[in-house]
């Protein structure tokens, strides 16, 4: 399994030199960052190979799946559940609309399971051909790394396999964490939550942020009884403030119990159920108890420690701006490096690394303006600044504006549940920081506005744009009136 090792700085190598290394890239991990590095980099001209756990819906240590988490447990089939939760809603608004329905609704949840799990088998499949039509040999295994220029895959049946690689990529994504409680054996992670052979009449949900509160909004949606526990006074940290306050109105609205500043200490198992125990004494029995208390970087299984990765005390790969370890030879993308924990970050990541490693183009990843989104019913979705982020950040004042209406939609339906949108702007240079919405549609209309922030828009070029009517979306080129200006010096920071 010796090798002889080339150092990093011979650069350009002759071809035989070359040559003596199985692949010029080997990446662990084909999730969307593994997926695209491996991809992007075979188009440049390189000999790639990558490795992968076999495909579960569900995964361990030892199981997991071509297309990785977002694909197979992830953003994918949790779209699809949301899709399928608001269905209810919809019929519930169908009535005013002149559709005559029967008094009762029925919901069949295998089927939508069935349906979802056919579906990111067929992803799954793409994911394959992709790899394959980009010339990108595909490992079925674990792998790990063994020397800065060496890494060992270890199929189904045991057999090890070693091969040489000029350049490492770890993308091995992250997985979900489950609080040292009492009990906590009892709970499930966001992968079963999505692969449950029955529908929970009562669910309890543990955690403040999107994963949280996405699944609340599912089952909810699906006719559960949901309570939420989370830890601040507002669900989703780290979003604006005044946004979280409307999140956590419609998830009271659509009739989710909300637990704030409330820890689960202690799952019991009984004959009704599994007995949830808080720190405030309550006790409640649920059918299922979903822990969404974060997510690790899957790093414990890599042998980075032992080759000189360097890791943080989380345990993920510390890296530079261009994706590099503290090994030269070896680099990280995606979760398992804790930077932006976002699919498209990860594809960004990737892009950036396959561009600077094999395209002759240096590239870095730009984290400034990413949009992300909370796929709540309805969803949250914001790009650039929090009013919070401005205000820490700004040296002069911040302008804040703000529409609250009700969507069009609902004048007809009847549905008492207000749209609120938001801009953050710098009063000094009419730039504006940052946008959130709140309301039926956010994520495809954020979309557009992150284009326009990243191209350094102005509140001057917002309002001098004409607005699609009618649509929620014109609310953000028709906002004129300031809602506060806020002096930035002495400002309390937030600690809700």
């Amino acid at each position: 399994m010796a090798r002889k090792m080339l150092v990093d700085e011979e650069m350009n190598q002759t071809n035989q030199e070359e040559a003596y290394y199985d692949f010029d890239l080997f990446v662990i991990g084909a999730g969307s960052g593994g997926v695209r590095a491996a991809r992007f980099s075979a188009n440049y001209g390189a000999k790639v190979g990558i490795c992968e756990l076999p495909f579960h819906p569900i995964s361990s240590e030892v199981i997991g799946g071509v297309g990785g988490t977002c694909v197979i447990r992830g953003c994918v089939p949790k779209k699809i559940l949301v899709y399928g939760a608001a269905f209810g809603s919809e019929l519930e608004d169908a009535r005013n609309y002149g559709w005559d329905l029967n008094e009762k609704l029925d919901f069949n949840w295998k089927k939508l399971l069935h349906k979802k799990t056919d579906e990111i088998i067929r992803l799954n499949g793409i994911y394959k051909r992709l790899l394959s039509n980009a010339g990108v040999k595909l490992f079925e295994g674990e792998g790990k790394i063994v020397g800065p220029n060496e890494v060992e895959v270890t199929q189904l049946d045991g057999t090890k396999l070693s091969y040489s690689a000029k350049h490492i990529l770890i993308a091995t994504g992250s997985r979900a964490h489950r609080p040292p409680i009492p009990g906590q054996e009892l709970g499930i992670t966001s992968d079963e939550a999505l692969s449950l052979e029955d529908l929970p009449k009562h669910a309890v949900v543990f955690g403040g942020g999107y994963i949280a509160v996405e699944f609340a909004s599912i089952w909810r949606g699906l006719g559960a009884n949901v309570d939420l526990f989370f830890r601040k006074e507002l669900p989703l940290r780290g979003f604006d403030d005044e946004m979280r306050a409307v999140v956590a109105r419609n998830l009271e609205g659509r009739g989710i119990n909300l637990h704030p500043q409330t820890n689960l200490t202690e799952l019991i198992k009984t004959d009704n159920g599994i007995k949830v125990t808080t720190d405030h004494g309550e006790e409640l029995i649920a059918d299922v108890v979903l822990f969404a208390t974060g997510r690790l970087p899957n790093s414990k299984r890599l042998n980075l420690e032992a080759v000189g990765v360097e890791l943080d005390n989380t345990g993920a790969v510390k890296v530079d701006e261009y994706s590099r370890t503290s090994i030269p030879s070896i680099w990280a993308v995606g979760d398992v490096t804790n930077r932006m924990n976002l699919t498209p970050v990860a594809l960004m990541e990737g892009t950036c690394f396959a561009k600077t490693v094999f395209g002759k183009e240096p590239s870095k990843p730009d984290y400034s303006h990413v949009p992300c989104a909370v796929f709540s019913i309805p969803p949250l979705s914001v790009v650039g600044l929090s009013e919070e982020q401005a205000i820490e950040q700004a040296n002069g004042d911040v302008l804040v504006f703000t529409s609250t209406f009700n969507p069009m939609k609902n004048t007809v339906s009847g549905r008492q549940e207000k749209t609120v949108m938001k801009l953050v702007v710098d009063a000094e240079t009419d730039k504006v920081l940052g946008a959130s919405m709140c309301g039926p549609d956010a994520p495809e209309i954020m979309q557009g506005i992150a284009v326009a922030l990243k191209c350094g828009a102005t509140k001057a070029q917002f309002d001098s744009t004409v607005g699609i009517h009618p649509s929620a979306a014109e609310e953000f080129v028709t906002m004129r009136s300031v809602s506060r200006r806020i002096t930035c010096s002495g400002k309390p920071k937030t600690n809700l």
